[in-house]
């Protein structure tokens, strides 16, 4: 082989060495790691004036309740706001990124983000990984050219919808958007439209829980209602409160005086 043909640079294209490296761990014993279950239902849906996003509040760690309220809608621009499905690091994650360069982009144009725009970083950036961020996003907003409601995959791939619904939960949700959506709906309808499709989701899916925010976003104007819908109230809380029998002993009690040790050390004062 000549030194000419030595010296090119690999030809662009897709690598396949870490597949054959998986499949030769594989043979040899190890297994891959299983896919986890992610529990999570948002949802939303345009009305006359804009868009509604709605979102439970329970974030789970396999079969525990790790945060019985969290957020799961997330900021973008001040006219765009993103709810997120998945692993919850990574929905944060890809979120801040992108509403960071969305207030650059608004430093450098002077004029309001738009929706598209967000879309188009956020599929962008889930195509590059190929679906190993778990990032299940419904994003909403309205700009100069209206309302606008979006769905964003794992993979990157998009859906423009006129109400939509992601997570474990969503198909409790979608049979509520289904039967009663329509047209033109107020802005009181729209709200207890979602907050209807979100209770769906909480009563009928083992992953989501807990509370129902609901974010309004108009022109010129936004609402966020935190924990505008408790169906999960607690019912008995124990007026007396926790009693434990046994008292705890102490078994050993040594006190370590500590004494402090100055050590000066003569020589020349350091020069200037």
């Amino acid at each position: 082989m000549s030194k000419s043909a030595v010296d090119l640079p690999p030809k662009g294209g897709f690598s396949f060495d870490l597949c054959r490296r998986n499949d030769m761990l594989a043979k040899q014993g190890l297994k891959s790691p299983s896919f986890l279950k992610t529990g999570t239902t948002i949802v939303g849906l345009i009305f006359q004036d804009g868009v509604i996003l709605g979102a439970d509040t329970r974030a789970t760690e396999g079969p525990i309740v790790a945060d019985k309220n969290c957020e799961k809608i997330h900021y973008m621009a001040p006219n765009i706001y993103c709810c997120g499905a998945g692993t919850a690091a990574d929905t944060e994650a890809v979120t801040d990124m992108v509403s960071s360069q969305l207030q650059l982009h608004r430093y450098h144009t002077g004029r309001e983000s738009r929706v598209v725009t967000a879309l188009t970083l956020l599929k962008k950036h889930l195509f590059n990984y190929q679906g190993y961020v778990s990032a299940a996003l419904v994003l909403g907003g309205v700009d100069c050219t209206g309302a606008h409601l979006h769905t964003i995959f794992p993979h990157g791939s998009t859906d423009t919808l006129p109400f939509a619904t992601m997570g474990s939960g969503s198909l409790a949700a979608m049979a509520i958007f289904e039967s009663k959506y329509k047209e033109g709906l107020t802005r009181d309808e729209g709200v207890k439209l979602v907050c209807e499709a979100i209770s769906a989701g909480i009563f009928n899916d083992l992953g989501s829980g807990s509370n129902v925010d609901v974010c309004v976003i108009t022109k010129g104007h936004k609402e966020y209602l935190r924990n505008h819908l408790l169906p999960n109230p607690r019912t008995y809380v124990n007026p007396n409160g926790f009693v434990f029998p046994k008292k705890i002993e102490v078994l050993l009690t040594k006190i370590t005086p500590l004494k402090e040790k100055v050590e000066v050390i003569e020589g020349e004062a350091m020069e200037e």
